[in-house]
């Protein structure tokens, strides 16, 4: 108990979920690779559950975060409900790099 978080980000920051291609069992979802959103909130840390589906003990400790997409950013060309509605994944911070604030938008 009492474990201190050590979250790179925090609610309100602009990221870009990482646009690569890895092999094997990955909690992130291919249609927000690439794309930029928002840390909603930051759950806490919790293992590694790309390592945990192998076996491995699934240390060192991964933040979690709530992270917030536009669905016009998700899908631009197919999305033509409202503008403003929004989905929300958890995604791992190894997943997450800053954005510059004119690079994305909430």
């Amino acid at each position: 108990m009492g474990h201190l978080v050590t979250a790179t980000f925090k609610a309100g920051d602009r990221v870009r979920v990482k646009a690569a291609e890895r092999p094997g069992h990955i909690r992130t979802p291919a249609y927000v690779r690439g794309k930029p959103g928002w840390v909603e909130r930051v759950h806490g840390e919790f293992r590694n559950p790309e390592q945990l589906a192998y076996g491995r003990d699934g240390v060192s400790r991964q933040p979690l975060y709530m992270v917030g997409f536009l669905q016009t950013d998700l899908w631009p060309q197919r999305y033509a409900e409202s503008p403003r509605d929004r989905l929300y994944v958890d995604i791992y911070e190894h997943w997450l790099e800053p954005v510059v604030d004119q690079e994305a938008r909430q």
